[in-house]
This record gives structure tokens, sequence and C-alpha cells, in this order.
């Protein structure tokens, strides 16, 4: 037997240095760890240098074309690429309305049906036509495009072009060459022509067939249709059709005449539905085998606004650029209280657009998007995007003072803004029924029923049912008008007493003895009919995609008077249907201003607007002389009249009437990251993003520490690995030294 048989075997001189190798390894990775770059950046490199702006989008817009569109996600779009004639201050409120394109506000005149002018206080009964003359400010350039491209003759460059000729082109920047012109008063007249066009289905027209001869313009564009002298799929020459209506006596003058006086009409004048569509660029889209490329104005719209739309992937990219040939327009310097605190006059002066452009990427849901604005790879976030915010408690709390940012958005400098939206949401009551409304045989029945409405109003807890349905983001309604909206009152003037009491300085809600007062008086103690003694049923009329939760908080509301309530849930068009037809009992509705006034909140109540006799806008068929004279009276009022006592009398009224029984302003909010700058919400206000700047540098460095790799797991997994090999290899030597022992001594 050898006298060594019991050492080991000599060591591999080469395992120390493989171990040293693994350890230089290990302390790489844990050195770049804490120094390498970001690997997860979405952008291209040359971008980070750049003043882009990053959103996302969740659904495609369906409409550029501005007599089409109408949704908010295509706004974000339309009215950073056209412009109309006014647009609303971007810091005050309530909403000022401020010349855009037109170089000052309207001239407005009055006519008598012999076409005799009429003084300025003229009654409104004895105008036939207002008329609104509007100057445009000179040398406004549209965007460069290839519409406007001409060549050494002063000839189109793109026109005439066929299927072959257009190629292999898919996006407008394919075009080789661009040209632009001036703006003129007849591209808007040009544009409400469009209105009418066969083809076309315009949201607002409504709204426009004020204008006279714009109906009549309508009927003849039919008939030509139907004789084959247009084309629904070419290109139509709106400027071969007159309209009476609308005048261009010169370049930069517009004339538009409405029938009667409507005062709101100029708000009308701020919207996509007046902005100007040049011929050229109509024309341009309509030659053969464009629109099967999607060249058109739904896809590439045209403007003089701040940004040009320079690619539409609809389900995966939008971008929009400085548009080079926008004037020198500035930044607002002032605002409301607070703006000049909260740094929102800080660009005071400044040309706009603040921001090179914007890069909108589709996200199907809200998880890849919450992840990537936290990562800092989206600027920021608005509540208009996703209606169910999944990441609301990681984000925001709601304290007794409102909504404040979490801890965790606090640390990454977010920053909270938000403003109560000019919107309502509200539950109604159909006052054609003989329970809850008016439809009762006798005034003493209608009083009982006035008095069991104030009690469901009462027992409707809003406040209870924004913070559980709406994560408290909103505000109890106290009668029809929003703040922000001219002839809104705060404070105690502006509770709904029927409802409310004012105590140490604010709003509250009435208490369920209160509601059971006003049941019993109403011929229902405890639920049940005084003279019957059956139970009290009331039915809720909603639509089948009615959230299951506000259904089930409205039932344990009414239940705690004793009140028993019957859902009634049927598909949009049973529901509209019903409402058509006054079969409704208490229902559910929404309304959000597309204009800062008064008018277009307290419409809804005039009887002449009822939803059974006229089809229109009041869905609660609520008819009271009384309002609809005061409603008469306000409408044909100038806006800086004082309309005041007026709006207080309807308020009033429908405070007592209670067509409406408990509702909520929806609250927006804004999140944004700490190099973004001059994010305010505004529901109204759709050209904001001329408004946006961001430091491109801090949002850098940011976006580095945020995303830095985590490698030291690597690291650490290696030197696991390592130490795994080096005890494998050690038990391998081991069992090898062992058999050769064995084999030995055998």
């Amino acid at each position: 037997m050898p006298a060594r048989w019991w050492k080991s075997p000599p060591a591999n001189k080469k395992m120390p240095m493989r171990i040293t190798h693994a350890v230089v390894l290990v302390l790489c990775l844990c050195l770049v760890s804490a120094c390498g770059e970001v690997w997860n950046d979405p952008y291209p490199d040359v971008e980070k240098q750049q003043g882009i702006i990053y959103e996302f989008f969740n659904s495609r817009p369906k409409h550029l074309d501005p007599v089409q569109s109408y949704v908010e996600d295509e706004a974000w779009f339309v009215y950073s690429t056209y412009e109309p004639l006014y647009d609303y201050h971007y810091l005050k409120r309530p909403y000022v309305l401020q010349p855009k394109t037109a170089d000052a506000m309207p001239l407005i005149s009055y006519r008598d049906a012999a076409g005799r002018e009429l003084p300025a206080d003229a009654a409104p009964a004895s105008i036939a036509e207002t008329i609104y003359e509007i100057h445009l400010k000179p040398g406004i350039l549209y965007q460069p495009h290839p519409a406007f491209a001409l060549d050494a003759a002063g000839r189109p460059l793109y026109l005439g072009l066929d299927d072959e000729a257009i190629g292999a082109r898919t996006e407008i920047s394919d075009f080789e060459h661009t040209g632009t012109r001036e703006l003129v008063a007849a591209d808007y007249a040009y544009q409400i022509k469009r209105l009418v066009r066969p083809g076309l289905e315009s949201p607002g027209i409504a709204i426009f067939e004020q204008i006279v001869g714009l109906k009549d313009l309508s009927q003849r564009l039919e008939a030509a249709l139907q004789a084959g002298r247009i084309d629904v799929n070419g290109w139509i020459d709106m400027r071969d059709f007159a309209l009476e209506g609308v005048e261009t006596p010169d370049a930069h003058t517009l004339r538009i005449h409405i029938r009667g006086k409507y005062p709101q009409f100029v708000y009308w004048l701020a919207t996509s539905f007046v902005v100007p569509v040049p011929w050229e660029v109509e024309r341009f889209y309509a030659q053969p085998g464009m629109a099967k490329r999607e060249f058109t104005l739904d896809m590439w719209p045209v403007g003089t606004g701040p940004f040009m739309l320079t690619r539409n992937l609809p389900l995966r990219e939008l971008r929009l650029e400085r548009n080079p040939n926008f004037r020198l327009e500035t930044y607002p310097c002032e605002g409301e209280a607070g703006d000049a605190e909260s740094g929102l006059l800080d660009d005071c002066g400044k040309p706009l657009p603040l921001a090179d452009g914007f890069r909108f990427s589709y996200e199907r849901e809200a998880p890849p998007f919450w992840n990537k604005f936290l990562q800092g790879y989206y600027d920021f976030y608005s509540s208009a995007r996703f209606a169910g915010f999944a990441s609301f408690d990681t984000a925001l709390q709601v304290q007794g003072d409102g909504l404040s940012l979490s801890r965790q958005m606090l640390e990454q400098g977010i920053t909270l803004r938000t403003e109560i939206e000019p919107s309502v949401e509200y539950f109604f009551v159909n006052m054609l029924d003989p329970v809850l409304g008016n439809g009762a045989d006798t005034p003493e029945k209608r009083e009982r029923a006035r008095k069991l409405r104030h009690a469901i109003a009462i027992a409707i807890n809003i406040e209870e049912y924004l913070a559980i349905i709406k994560n408290g983001l909103g505000m109890a309604m106290q009668g029809p008008l929003p703040p922000g909206i001219a002839g809104y009152r705060e404070g105690e003037a502006g509770i709904n007493p029927y409802s409310y009491t004012w105590e140490k300085g604010q709003a509250v809600r009435r208490g369920i003895d209160a509601a059971r007062a006003l049941l019993a008086e109403a011929g229902y103690p405890n639920g049940r009919d005084a003279k019957t003694g059956e139970p009290l049923l009331i039915y809720f009329d909603g639509y089948d995609s009615f959230d299951r939760t506000r259904l089930e908080l409205l039932v344990k509301q009414l239940k705690r008077i004793d009140i028993q309530l019957v859902p009634r849930l049927s598909e949009w068009n049973r529901f509209q249907e019903k409402h058509r037809k006054g079969n409704a009992q208490l229902s559910f509705w929404g309304w959000n201003a597309d204009y800062p006034d008064p008018e277009t909140f307290l419409f809804q109540y005039y009887s002449k607007n009822g939803k059974v006799k006229y089809q229109g806008e009041n869905v609660t068929n609520y008819d009271r002389p009384e309002f609809d004279r005061l409603f008469e009276e306000f409408r044909g009022m100038d806006l800086d009249a004082d309309r005041q006592q007026r709006i207080d009398a309807m308020v009033a009224l429908l405070r007592h009437d209670a067509p409406v029984l408990a509702g909520w302003h929806n609250e927006a909010f804004l999140l944004s990251h700490a190099w973004f700058a001059n994010a305010k919400p505004g529901k109204i206000i759709h050209s904001n993003r001329q408004y946006y700047s961001i430091d491109v540098a801090r949002r850098a460095a940011l976006r580095a520490q945020w995303n830095r790799p985590v490698l030291w797991p690597l690291g650490l997994t290696a030197l696991l690995m390592v130490m795994l090999v080096v005890l494998a290899l050690r038990h391998y030597r081991h069992h090898e030294s062992r058999t050769a022992r064995e084999e030995t001594v055998a």
C-alpha cells in the first residue's frame, strides 16, 4: 500500500486563475450596474436632445376632417393643425373667448325682415338677421404641403396624378416638393359650405343651419348629386355653389348672416367646424389613387396651426411637428389666481409653440402606459385618457380636502393639477310620469310628487357615490351650472337649499330624517302608500352598460328611506326609445359643455326642447312657463350684458321643481413629470399643446437615473454559479481521488 494513499491529489493549477477571472467578471458587472446606460429607452438616440413631448393614444382617430371630427381623441390633432377664428384664453377661468386668426372680436349688426339696419339694443323679436363681420390677420401662411407646390410656370406640380404617378408613396412626406400660400377669408367660406357637402356627415349641422341659405345649399347639392352633375367620391368644387349667408368682400373679410338673434353663435366660431380648408387641398386629395393610399383630409389635415401631422400610423404612432410657417404668437402673461405661484406664467411672452413636436404611441391598455409613465417615457398623464384608471391608488389619495399625490409620486417629483370640468352627470325624473313627475291629475298630487322628488334627492348621497364609484374625483352639483361657467354661484349663495345646509363654511347634505319627513308629506310614510299600504316602487330605466356597482349603490341608498328601486336596464337603442316615447321614470344622463356659456346647460330645460314632444335635448320633459319666459329673455341678451338675475331665477326654479334629483361635475386631473411645464386641465380648450414645454436635459438625467440597469443580481447569480462550479469540481476530484485509491488498494 503506498505511503501517500490518504493525501488529496495535486490541485489543478488553472483553478485559481479561473476563479480570479470569475471574480473579475462579477466586479465588472457590478461596476456596469452603477454607471451603465439605459437599456429600455423606446425612443431613438437622435430624439434625446429634441424638445419632443411623448404621449399615447388608445383609440384610432377616425376623423381628422374638421367637418366630421367631434370627439376628444381627434381634437388633440385637429386643434393642433387647424385654427378657428377664435379660441379660449389658456389660463383664465371662467373661460374667456379671444381672437385667433381674426384680428378682433366680430362686429355685430342686426337687420329686420325688410333688410333695414336695427340699433344694437333692438328687441330680439324684431331681429330677422344677425351679421357677424370678421377681419383676418394678414400674412398667415399654411403649413408646407404638396397641394401648394408649383412648378416654374406657377402651375400645380402634383395635379393630374394617376395611380401610377403616385407610385409607392404612403405618407405625405413622400412627396418631394411642397409649397404654401396665405390664408384668406374664402377658405373659411369654403369650409362652411363643406358642412353640407354630400358624402360628409357633420355633427354640427344643427347649429350651423342658422346660417342664411345653408339649408337651401344642401338641397341644391343633393339635386346636383341626383342629376349626376357632381360625384360624391370625386372633387366637388364648393366655390361653384353660392351661399347667401356667407360673404367675402375682400381677401381678409368674412361676413356671416344668421337668422334671428343668437348671441352664443360666436362660440361656435371657435370650434373645428369653422376652420379654413383650402380648395387646393381637397382637389389634391380627390385625385385617383389618393384615397386608396389614405391620402385624405381624414388622415392628413392641412392647416395654419402651430403643428402639422407628419406621420399617421393609426394603430402604432402619430407625430406632430412644429409648423415652420407658423406666425408669431406668444405665451399668455395673465391667468387666474394661483397661476403665477404655480409657475404657469413663467413662460410669459415666449413664442409659441414651446415644444418641437409630439409623438403619440398606441397603447391598448392602461398598465403598459402607466409603467412607461413612471419610467419617464411619457411626459404626462391626463384623466381624459383611460376611463378606468387602474393605478389610481398608487398615484392619488383622497383626503378630506381633496386629492393629493401619493408618496411614490412626490418622491418622483410628479405634479398634480385638477379642475372641475364644465360637465354634469345626473339622475333625473321624467316629468311626464304620474308618480314622480307632473303627470298627476291634480295640483295636490303634483305637489306631493315634488316632495317625493326632494326626498329621493336627499337620499341619493352623491358624496358617498363619488367616494366609492369615482375615487373622490368630482363635485356634487348644486344646480344646473358647473364651476367655470358664467353665472355659477359659489359659497352659501350657490347651494341647493332643498338638499343641503350651509355649515361652517361648507355645504352639508341634509340627513335621512329630513328625507323621511318629506316622504311622509308626499303620502308615503316608511315607504308605503298612506292609503293602500302598498310599498312604493320606483323604476330605474338605465342602459345595459350602466355600471352594476353604481346601480347597487343607488338601490342601497334609496333603501335607507324604504323605497324599493327596481332596475329596468335595456340596450342603448331601446333606452333612447323609452325616452323618446316618455316611458322612463327615473334615469341617468350626462352633458358636456361645447362652449362656456350657461345657455348650453339651461336650454336642456326649455319646454320647446322637450324630448317627447319635440325630440330635443330636454330629457326631463320639464315644462314650466315661467322658466321658458326667463330663458327666452336670457337667450336674447348680449353676452356682455348683466344676465345674472335671470340665471339665478332659472336656477331657483330648477332647484324647487327638482326635475334633476342629484348629480355631479367631473373632476379632471393631470399628472406631469418635473421636467414638464404649463400643464393646466381645461375641458373646453383643445389647443393646449402649443403651450406645453419641457426641460430636455432634466428629462434625460431623470430618465437615466430611474432606468439604470440593475445588474448586481446578475453578478450575484454569476458568483453563485462560480461557487457551484468550484464545489462541483471539488466533489468530482474528490470522487476521482477516492476511486483511484480504491483501485490502488485493489
